[in-house]
């Protein structure tokens, strides 16, 4: 069984340098070209058998470029979503430092500003997973999601501490491919953007 676990592409809040999370912001025209170049070069390496997607907008809209690209229905997962950032979602980076202090010191099951906490986002990581496993047992797999949730799916994949500190990069529509097989776990490719070389995407 094959995994790519994508990012969706630039959305508006990568403009307005907000922070965004839970803040549903649409891709931007540069966003969608990026998502229509990741569904064909996809399409031309892969034969995907189903597509999971966040409900937020800018993953969705990544999502629908690759499945009308190859046929492939959508569906919308809501454990997928981006980190539930309660009060900050939307706010520009000097509003919520002034009104919303990042708080260093909280245990994994605290949160404050109506965010979830860490040990809830991980939780949530750990049941997405799960789920996806349980209902698919083979051909290649596509989850459209954000770079926190990914980052989470990692850290749940190869079973990790919820404290570690390993940091998983991903780019606009990187694709992160793993595949699981005689009982192995393997990492074959990870933040892959060769679709957008030579694009200036």
């Amino acid at each position: 069984m094959r995994l790519l676990i994508i990012r969706h592409g630039e959305s508006q809040a990568d403009l307005l340098n907000v922070h965004e999370g839970r803040a549903d912001f649409e891709l931007t025209d540069r966003g969608h070209q990026q998502a229509q170049a990741m569904s064909k070069w996809v399409k031309e390496n892969y034969n995907i058998s189903k597509i999971y997607c966040s409900p937020l907008k800018r993953a969705y809209q990544t999502a629908q470029h690759l499945s009308d690209e190859t046929g492939i229905s959508l569906y919308i997962e809501d454990l997928l979503a981006e980190f539930n950032n309660g009060l900050i979602a939307g706010l520009s980076r000097e509003e919520a430092a002034e009104k919303y202090p990042y708080q260093p010191h909280l245990a994994l099951h605290e949160s404050v500003y109506e965010q979830e906490s860490q040990l809830q986002f991980r939780y949530r990581a750990e049941h997405v997973l799960s789920k996806i496993l349980s209902e698919n047992k083979e051909g290649t797999i596509v989850v459209i999601t954000h770079g926190g949730m990914i980052y989470q799916l990692y850290r749940a994949f190869l079973g990790l501490p919820i404290n570690t500190e390993v940091f998983v990069s991903t780019g606009d529509t990187g694709i992160h491919e793993w595949i699981i097989a005689d009982g192995k776990k393997i990492i074959r490719a990870s933040n892959k953007t060769d679709h957008l070389a030579n694009k200036n995407l």
